[in-house]
């Protein structure tokens, strides 16, 4: 991985050891994260483009010629697209775009478990084609990034990969931190040094290059940990019981986050609402068949409808004219109730998060059970939102896109080079770790920063005890080994 670079002709004595300390912890992390990295620098810059790229792939289920002439009524497309899907298959999706050269969307939920999109053309109704939920490009491509298409495992070791960055852009820029002080130049620090030959131009390469991209790097890590699938679950339920994420209780037609009517208490209020309506405390956001949900509320409850066999449900159109006066216009989904006790969920996740909006509706009444907004978010989850909207490259549009796959593109060119180090400066049939010091630093500020790390991220903290204590069985100490830089 990364080599210091030169120091100073008499150099103390800890200062030496606590380098080569780092350069151990650095090469540690780096040995592990290299290939992940590459991975979800490649993923993550084909996802970030998922708007041109999805339309270009199924251009003749998506697109569409505007006739300019009037549309066909929401409910007359989802009988459209029933009609053209096998008589098991249930609707459990329709999403909503008033772009005019864009196909209606309807989501079905097929015998075997998996899931179908159905494309109609909104102007004549033509059945334009369908396509696989789960096995289409950008999902998989989704799938890989956030857990290698590897289930629970998988998103284990994403989650490890990205605190283990954290670990090699500390240690990174500790070890590329100029310590010759004043003398140092702008060449070798902030600019390569393109006179060097051999391994010293790479280590020149990777060094100034990690500097530049630290601080991205270490946004697109603490903005992608909270949709980890373990540490990202148990923050996300942590906020929301500290009304750090969602405040429980958003219920009524209005942006009211107390009881519901006539209870005294806000558990009161959530138990009586429970009773009212049948709802399952189980149930939340997140399993709803929506495409994607704002991060804020994907550990809440989805209320239920009132169980009532002589009403008639609520049309398509009247969801979608309701969701329009609450503000919701454009491109957003409504996840169709699934039992005679479900609710159509409009679900607004717009590359601005304070549009984020998530309305429950009766399916009967049509009375909005639960209206959540942006600004019934808590502090944590307001910041978080905006990450994610950044980190997807959609808040500034193709520029917002660009700058992700710069970085992106970067960290794994930094991982292509710091391999190339490693080739150059490992011997034959030898792991090629930089030697122990012989010399023990103390190194307080770094063990603790270590430690708080280790307890902010468990799993972290207990991979790193375990990459220490392999370290010191396998090889053991090395006094006074100098490895030539």
């Amino acid at each position: 991985m990364y080599a210091p670079q030169s120091t100073p002709a008499s150099p103390d004595g800890d200062v030496i050891a606590e380098r080569r300390t780092l350069w151990r912890w650095h090469f540690y992390a780096g040995l592990f994260v290299m290939p992940l990295l590459i991975v979800l620098a490649i993923t993550g810059t084909l996802y970030c483009f998922q708007p041109q790229i999805e339309p270009m792939l199924y251009r003749d289920r998506m697109i569409v010629a505007d006739t300019h002439g009037p549309r066909l009524s929401q409910d007359a497309l989802l009988a459209k697209a029933i009609a053209a899907e096998p008589r098991d298959a249930k609707p459990t999706l329709a999403q909503i775009e008033t772009d005019r050269t864009r196909s209606a969307e309807f989501v079905f939920r097929l015998r075997s478990g998996e899931s179908e999109s159905v494309y109609i053309n909104p102007y004549d109704g033509t059945v334009l084609g369908t396509l696989s939920v789960e096995h289409r490009l950008m999902k998989q491509i989704r799938n890989l990034h956030r857990g290698l298409m590897l289930g629970k495992t998988g998103e284990l070791l994403m989650e490890l990969a990205g605190c283990w960055t954290l670990v090699m852009i500390g240690t990174g820029i500790a070890l590329w931190w100029p310590w010759g002080g004043k003398n140092r130049r702008a060449s070798g620090v902030w600019l390569p040094r393109v006179s060097l030959k051999g391994r010293a131009w790479w280590r020149d390469l990777h060094a100034v290059g990690g500097a530049w991209l630290a601080i991205g790097a270490l946004f697109f890590v603490l903005s992608g940990l909270p949709w980890s699938g373990s540490w990202g679950k148990q923050f996300k339920a942590l906020a929301t019981t500290a009304s750090l994420g969602y405040p429980k209780g958003a219920w009524g037609e209005a942006h009211v986050h107390s009881t519901a009517p006539g209870n005294a208490s806000q558990e009161g209020g959530e138990h009586a609402m429970h009773a009212m309506h049948g709802n399952d405390p189980a149930m939340k956001l997140d399993d709803l068949p929506l495409h994607q949900t704002p991060w804020a509320v994907g550990a809440t409850a989805v209320p239920s409808s009132a169980d009532s066999a002589a009403a008639s449900r609520v049309s398509l159109d009247d969801v979608v004219a309701l969701a329009a006066k609450q503000g919701v216009a454009d491109d957003y989904g409504i996840a169709l109730p699934a039992s005679p006790t479900g609710v159509y969920t409009v679900s607004s996740f717009p590359a601005d998060p304070r549009d984020e909006r998530t309305l429950h509706i009766d399916q009967y009444s049509g009375r909005v059970l639960s209206d959540i907004s942006y600004g019934s978010y808590g502090a944590v989850a307001q910041a978080i939102s905006y990450g994610t909207s950044l980190h997807m490259g959609r808040y500034f549009g193709m520029a917002n896109q660009i700058v992700c796959s710069a970085i992106s593109l970067g960290l794994a060119a930094l991982s292509v080079t710091g391999f190339v180090m490693w080739l150059k400066r490992r011997p034959s049939r030898k792991l090629g770790a930089p030697s122990r010091p012989a010399k023990r630093p103390p190194m307080r500020a770094w063990r603790s920063g270590l430690a708080l790390v280790g307890i902010a991220f468990p799993l972290m903290g207990m991979t790193m005890l375990a990459v220490w204590c392999l370290d010191r069985i396998t090889f053991g100490r090395q006094s006074g080994a100098q490895a030539q830089a």
